[in-house]
């Protein structure tokens, strides 16, 4: 039996594991994630205080910050807020830092295929 790792790539077809392990594919993996999970972690912490602080802080979250308006409306209209930021944020980064490298994997993939 033999592992398909190791297998010859028949003509004319792109060996899409080499690719996987080339230094761009690398790199792209390693540039969003460097950006992915240290922020999904900070907005997850960010929404568990939010909600440990609506169930085990009550009545820090009913303080009226003027009017009608407390605390607790105003970290809830946060949640809102970071959300959209950071999906803006996101947007922005794979515009800027993701695209132009899978699109140059893209294009020599392609220029591979057409080779063939």
């Amino acid at each position: 039996m033999t592992d398909s790792t190791t297998d010859t790539v028949p003509p004319g077809d792109i060996d899409y594991i080499a690719e996987e392990r080339s230094p761009r594919f690398v790199e792209l993996k390693r540039t969003h994630r460097s950006f992915v999970f240290p922020l999904s972690i900070a907005f997850l912490v960010w929404y568990f205080a939010y909600v440990l602080l609506s169930s085990f802080a009550p009545e820090f979250m009913a303080q009226r910050a003027w009017g009608y308006i407390t605390v607790g409306l105003l970290l809830g209209l946060g949640q809102f807020v970071t959300t959209f930021a950071i999906t803006m944020w996101y947007v922005w980064y794979a515009n800027h830092r993701l695209d132009p490298i899978s699109t140059e994997i893209r294009e020599d993939l392609e220029r591979q295929e057409a080779q063939a």
